[in-house]
């Protein structure tokens, strides 16, 4: 009973920490790749309220002081409510927006079961047999924060802004389903934890004698279709018309201070949680290719962890290289793309993989 306690304790610790810490992270790695593909510098300016020893120098060459800056920039910031919103609706909205947005990566496996004290155990919040669903689910319930957002603020930009925001989500967020259910299929589990391992191939049972089995070479059209729509259920260029800086009408165009960093800090961790997701379901998750452990000691649960969140990692560094290289889309254009063309090909993935499977099967 104490260990499974302070194994759920560790988990929840370890996993809450991990996101909000790499959601502020990626508010710096966002600066800098920006730099990068602008041929600039950024940002390198913030320090220690004016102490600036020379160890520390290199620290704010880097700029790594910025996503400090931003978190003590937001919370002092004046919190501005307008006078005709509707108060409690338009303080709850960035909660509702954050705490879903959190709670999606509990279903999401770090590292495979291991045995602690005689009791199983995996480093995974809330390990559930309908994992897939769960986060689904989780990520459309964001929709109500940002459409609350936009209907409390009793701004008709910021309302219109809250409706174009929601469309974009489900359109998004349906394609995401849509094309998960070709991996579903493909592993025949609903379980994250139990589509991992299936991902596993033993050295006799690779793809052409040297592919792993993992998502992106089994489903790869599966693969596409869900990272273009997970950047746009993220509201990231190219796909943020929601709140971009030319269209005036964001859903939190109200907002001030903290409110407004929790709703910035909303699509890093949606970032984070689309990056998981695909980590976990088309790049093998805690997997390494071709290593194979006979058991899970301590060193190998911990390598497995590593590598997920460097898959984590890598995946959300590519979300921001296409956010700094891509254009905007038009509304139209957005709203097309979602329903008429990842929507058909999700489909056309699902009736190609069941042929796949009726032909391998027969």
């Amino acid at each position: 009973m104490i260990i499974d306690i302070a194994c759920a304790v560790f988990n929840v610790l370890f996993t809450g920490l991990f996101v909000l810490g790499l959601a502020g992270l990626l508010t710096w790695v966002e600066r800098k790749q920006s730099a990068v593909m602008q041929d600039r510098i950024g940002a390198n300016r913030a320090d220690l309220f004016g102490w600036d020893p020379k160890f520390l120098r290199p620290i704010r060459r880097l700029g790594l002081f910025h996503p400090i800056a931003d978190g003590l920039k937001m919370i002092l910031k004046e919190d501005h409510v307008p006078p005709n919103a509707n108060k409690a609706l338009f303080n709850l909205a960035p909660f509702v927006s954050i705490f879903f947005a959190l709670i999606a990566f509990a279903a999401i496996p770090f590292s495979d079961r291991f045995v602690v004290g005689g009791h199983e155990a995996a480093i995974q919040v809330a390990p559930m047999n309908v994992g897939v669903l769960y986060i689904f689910a989780v990520l459309s319930m964001g929709i109500y924060g940002v459409f609350l957002a936009g209907y409390a603020s009793k701004n008709n930009w910021a309302f219109l802004g809250g409706i174009r925001a929601s469309a974009l989500m489900l359109s998004a967020e349906i394609a995401i389903g849509v094309s998960i259910i070709g991996v579903i299929m493909t592993y025949g589990s609903l379980e994250i934890g139990e589509i991992v391992r299936a991902q596993q191939s033993s050295p006799d049972d690779l793809l052409l004698g040297f592919l792993p089995k993992w998502g992106i070479i089994m489903q790869p059209l599966g693969f596409i279709i869900f990272l273009a729509a997970g950047i746009a259920a993220t509201k990231r260029i190219p796909f943020d018309m929601p709140e971009g800086e030319s269209e005036i009408i964001g859903y939190f165009v109200e907002y001030s201070g903290m409110k407004f960093g929790m709703f910035m800090m909303t699509d890093f961790v949606e970032t984070i949680v689309i990056a998981g997701l695909t980590a976990a379901l088309f790049l093998g998750g805690w997997h390494i290719p071709y290593f194979y452990p006979e058991q899970a000691t301590a060193a190998v649960v911990i390598l497995q962890a590593l590598v997920f969140i460097l898959k984590v990692a890598f995946m959300c560094w590519f979300m921001i290289l296409v956010r700094w290289t891509l254009p905007r889309f038009r509304y139209d254009q957005a709203m097309r793309f979602g329903w008429m063309a990842l929507l058909p090909l999700a489909l056309v993935n699902i009736v190609l993989t069941g042929i796949m499977k009726v032909l391998v099967s027969g």
